[in-house]
């Protein structure tokens, strides 16, 4: 079955509210668009007996800044009906900007600390917009469960930390990540990488696979200085980051002796990667 598409709050709100009629659950995957195979794998993750999975399409424009991709960000919502559908979901919600932020909007959800490292430092807003668009969409769709992806750790934590500080109804699933045969994290934007960079796009996975053996008890900015030179040593590669925090707080640690996530971002040519692994005592 083709997966219908509704663009209104009011048409998913009724479908849901259809769904609800029938006894079902709903379970939402909110997307940018672009879809791949991680992002099927949420959906498939989502599917259950006596459930409604919604899907949203959405290039949310408050997370992007002023010198990144929002223009150039792939629109392929004919492409991802197609994925959605034969994963299983049951409705697509693909909104326009006007829809998401009526004239005059100007609430926004902000989160301290969590947000200011890794990606918040280089993406300063970033997780702002993020917060915003996330909180709306489960506002307007009212599911029971959402699945988000594992390789967008700091934004999963920032997430889960919402929904708990804002007492919001919903529990929040984090899937893991989903690679290509060579390691690399599926991402919409590995789409941007040329050959000679796609052939170097698996480094940072590499790298960090290499610390990961023997991180448990060990000093953790040596293991980041490690972590920065391997991936400095990837052809091509600019390092954006490379660090170890706690994996529920996202600071800094000084012993990996507790459950932390190694995280890095990496530029190959105008390509922003990112990937984390989780370590442990």
């Amino acid at each position: 079955m083709i997966a219908p598409i509704v663009h209104t709050v009011v048409e998913v709100r009724a479908a849901v509210s259809r769904a609800r009629s029938m006894g079902l659950s709903v379970a939402f995957v909110p997307t940018m668009g672009a879809l791949h195979e991680g992002h099927a794998a949420l959906v498939r993750a989502a599917v259950r007996p006596a459930s409604f999975v919604v899907v949203s399409v959405f290039v949310n424009p408050k997370q992007f800044g002023p010198n990144e991709d929002f223009a150039k960000y792939p629109r392929t919502l004919e492409a991802d009906q197609a994925l959605c559908s034969a994963a299983g979901a049951n409705l697509i919600f693909a909104p326009n900007a006007n829809e998401m932020y009526p004239d005059g909007s100007v609430t926004f959800v902000d989160i301290a600390k969590l947000g200011d490292g890794l990606c918040g430092a280089s993406r300063p807003g970033h997780f702002r917009g993020v917060c915003t668009v996330v909180l709306k969409l489960f506002n307007i769709v009212q599911a029971d469960v959402a699945h988000f992806g594992a390789k967008d750790w700091q934004q999963a934590t920032i997430i889960r930390r919402m929904v708990r500080d804002l007492d919001v109804p919903i529990r929040i699933a984090v899937e893991p990540t989903v690679r290509e045969a060579d390691g690399l994290a599926l991402s919409s934007r590995n789409r941007y990488l040329n050959a000679e960079e796609r052939a170097a796009a698996p480094g940072p996975y590499r790298a960090l696979l290499e610390i990961r053996d023997r991180a448990a008890g060990q000093n953790a900015p040596a293991l980041e200085a490690d972590l920065r030179e391997r991936l400095s040593a990837i052809p091509g590669a600019r390092v954006d980051y490379a660090r170890i925090v706690d994996a529920a707080t996202l600071e800094p640690i000084a012993i990996v002796d507790r459950p932390a996530v190694a995280a890095v971002a990496v530029f190959l040519g105008t390509t922003r990667l990112i990937d984390n692994i989780l370590l442990g005592p």
